[in-house]
């Protein structure tokens, strides 16, 4: 696990922004904010104090779950193009979004007990996302051009897009509201009393991406390859996918679909740090990622007063034109 000065010096420095991009974050609301509120809403909470129920209940939830939804669906995306040796590969592309968004549409709009919980969406969305993944594994057991593959997941996309459409023809006004407000993407519907467990699913899945990182150093070189060296890759892919669908399912469930994000980011962290080493690979992923997703943020909520852009929205204006560069790159 060699890493070089230079990745090193770019992990050290991309990390350190972080915290600062979080801060920035907190105090570019619409209502302006003392740090000393920050200060007291941790540790001397006082609840009849607007300010700081403001930086606690609404500000720091928005802050964590941007930071979340950035470094999960970059590292989703990165996962998911070693897996597929593809560089256009990722939870959007390949339908495991789709499977959230199906499973949720379902749990909206029809409130199937089976899939309703005291964490609300969540397991639909997870649930959701690991069938369209085992989907998706399926079809490339038997499926060897990377391009089929992504039309296959294109046509998957196609498909629960009907059957939303469908749904949405049988559903209430009530129901039909809710499910288009959480489909325009959102980072403020989170609860403060539900970072714990979104923090401990998330940090799951950053520790299982860090097992993986031999195998999937190896899977770079091919899948016959990884085998010949001993790789167990039914079991190695079974993982990936799991681990995808955790954070990609968790992520659509609170944040509703957001496009672009785990395929432009790999692609440009591989760009700024030429390397094949996935710990290197892991972390600037995650932290570009959330860094990504706090700048989109910090814009949404500075425009907040002339024009409210979903969050889903500002990602595609961003991500859509470099991955179209991306593509025309590879066909130069």
């Amino acid at each position: 696990m060699n890493i070089t000065k230079k990745q090193s010096t770019f992990l050290i420095i991309t990390g350190a922004i972080l915290p600062l991009l979080c801060l920035v974050h907190l105090f570019s609301g619409q209502i302006n904010v003392e740090f000393q509120d920050f200060i007291d809403s941790l540790f001397n909470y006082n609840t009849q104090n607007t300010n700081q129920k403001i930086v606690r209940e609404l500000r720091m939830p928005r802050m964590v779950m941007a930071l979340i939804a950035g470094a999960g669906l970059s590292l989703s995306g990165l996962l998911m193009q070693t897996l597929f040796n593809n560089p256009l590969a990722g939870p959007y592309v390949l339908g495991i979004n789709s499977g959230s968004s199906l499973f949720v549409a379902f749990s909206i709009m029809t409130g199937i007990p089976l899939l309703s919980s005291g964490l609300g969406i969540i397991p639909s969305a997870l649930i959701g996302a690991f069938v369209f993944g085992v989907i998706i594994l399926f079809f490339s057991a038997f499926v060897k051009s990377h391009v089929s593959l992504l039309l296959i997941g294109l046509m998957l996309g196609s498909f629960t897009t009907a059957l939303v459409f469908i749904l949405q023809s049988v559903s209430s006004s009530e129901e039909l509201k809710s499910f288009a407000m959480w489909a325009m993407g959102s980072l403020q519907k989170t609860e403060l009393s539900q970072l714990p467990i979104i923090v401990l699913l998330f940090t799951l899945g950053i520790i299982g991406s860090l097992l993986l990182i031999k195998p999937l150093n190896t899977l770079v070189i091919g899948e016959d390859e990884a085998i010949l060296l001993g790789i167990n890759y039914k079991a190695v892919r079974l993982f990936i996918v799991s681990i995808t669908a955790l954070l990609t399912g968790l992520i659509t469930a609170l944040c509703g679909p957001i496009a672009f994000v785990g395929l432009a980011v790999p692609n440009l962290v591989r760009i700024l740090i030429k390397t094949q080493n996935h710990f290197t690979l892991i972390f600037a992923s995650v932290f570009i990622g959330g860094a990504f997703i706090l700048i989109c943020d910090i814009l949404i909520q500075l425009l907040e007063n002339t024009i409210h852009i979903p969050i889903n929205a500002l990602t595609s204006l961003i991500g859509a034109p470099f991955v179209v560069l991306i593509v025309l790159k590879r066909l130069a």
